[in-house]
């Protein structure tokens, strides 16, 4: 076995985020009498993202992504709210999102499996009580051997003391084993070359990898166990 310790990325990864924003997000507007089109949900999903890369970056804290991106996005939109309305549709938006999750790739299946080989780790950024949630919704909490949220270690993915704090949680570590899968070439790609430690870009639609060199490009998740038992 060339690596013995798994650490998964999960929105995007494991999951797919996309889906599960387009349901909470359309949830949310139901919930105010309005329906919002597909080009909306597609430029929430710009502004989000754009929110989440500033912060990876430093530039911004959690509470100035949860509420800005609609700040942003309303703004855009002509829509007028309060206060305690924002407030209320972001506290909608983040429940209904840890309450539906979608598998990608049958991950469930994989990771699961890879229990036999493997130690497996969840590594995200995202908000613990929505990630806590939806993850033991979708079973990853019985089959992995630890989840990181970087809202509890108190740093962020690509940052190397995110890693650092992981590492020293997890037993008999030993870096030159240890593969970090993940989507995201700013935050996964970038953090594992932060920390030291291989690195397995999923890539799904063949998008280029500018400058990010990761170790291994894989298209399917399953694709992982020809990796690991080089």
């Amino acid at each position: 076995m060339r690596y013995d310790v798994l650490l998964w990325d999960v929105d995007d990864t494991l999951l797919d985020f996309g889906l599960s924003m387009n349901y909470a997000i359309r949830h949310c507007f139901e919930q105010i009498n309005m329906t919002i089109s597909d080009e909306w949900i597609i430029r929430y999903g710009e502004i989000n993202d754009s929110y989440w890369k500033r912060l990876e970056k430093g530039e911004v804290t959690k509470p100035q992504v949860l509420r800005g991106r609609f700040e942003d996005l309303f703004e855009e939109m002509g829509i007028n709210m309060t206060d305690e309305q924002l407030t209320g549709f972001q506290s909608n938006y983040q429940r209904a999102l840890g309450d539906v999750f979608f598998y990608r790739d049958s991950s469930y299946e994989l990771c699961f499996k890879l229990k036999e080989k493997c130690r497996q780790y969840l590594v995200t950024n995202g908000v613990e009580s929505t990630q806590r949630n939806k993850l033991k919704l979708a079973g990853f909490d019985k089959i992995m051997d630890g989840i990181f949220i970087s809202e509890v270690i108190g740093y962020v993915k690509p940052k190397k003391e995110f890693f650092d704090a992981c590492f020293e949680q997890i037993k008999d570590f030993d870096k030159k084993r240890v593969l970090l899968i993940g989507d995201s070439l700013s935050s996964d790609i970038k953090g594992a070359r932060n920390a030291g430690i291989d690195c397995c870009w999923y890539n799904p639609t063949g998008c280029s990898a500018q400058n990010a060199c990761p170790d291994y490009v894989i298209h399917n998740l399953w694709d992982v166990i020809k990796i690991i038992e080089q």
